[in-house]
């Protein structure tokens, strides 16, 4: 039986509709069901629903061989997996972000609200900024406002939930995007399904 991990939501329809492209039967998984594991026991493929935050320690782990997870994620949380290929869906921006007509103080550490602590630490780093991180995770926009953080460090889509609290994007720290991944040991043994997988799908979104 081959594994994969899925993360919950949007992302996941995107995904089954590029595995249904080449052949896998995706349908159940499609379906309004509220199972978490779905089994294609002709095909001989399990799927597995995830929290998209975890889908990288499920391949990690060995509980499934490959899986789609943010490009965000495998930043932050740096998993000992191999990236296979960027799937150029859920595309969005890793921003930093401030209230309109902010102002940065140079002279004090600026404050930064961020869920994405490891990346903006070395984002700053890079700038030779010293920064003072303030750790969240929901809600980023609300610390600015409150004047908890000077700026914040989110992934931005449509920009839509900055403009209607009165922010905006001021730099742009880099692109994101869905990417397979695969289990070491599962790649060493599965190479040939995993590389056949990895072609069709690169095909498929060319």
């Amino acid at each position: 039986m081959f594994n994969i991990a899925l993360p919950k939501g949007r992302l996941a329809e995107k995904v089954c509709g590029l595995l249904a492209g080449i052949g896998f039967d995706t349908s159940e998984v499609m379906s309004d069901s509220r199972r978490l594991v779905f089994t294609d026991a002709e095909g001989k493929v399990s799927y597995f629903l995830v929290k998209p935050s975890d889908v990288a320690i499920y391949v990690e782990r060995g509980v499934a061989d490959i899986g789609v997870v943010g490009k965000d994620i495998l930043l932050e949380t740096k998993p000992d997996v191999y990236e296979l290929l960027d799937l150029g869906i859920g595309k969005c921006t890793m921003s930093v972000a401030a209230k309109e007509g902010f102002r940065e103080n140079k002279e004090r550490p600026l404050r930064v609200a961020t869920k994405f602590v490891n990346i903006a630490s070395e984002y700053y780093s890079s700038l030779n900024r010293e920064i003072e991180i303030i750790k969240l995770n929901g809600s980023i926009e609300l610390a600015p406002i409150l004047d908890m953080s000077d700026v914040i460090v989110d992934i931005v889509e449509t920009g839509t939930t900055l403009k209607n609290n009165n922010m905006k994007v001021i730099s742009q720290i880099m692109p994101i995007s869905a990417r397979l991944i695969a289990n070491k040991t599962s790649y060493k043994f599965k190479s040939g399904f995993i590389d056949e997988l990895t072609e069709k799908l690169a095909e498929a979104i060319k």
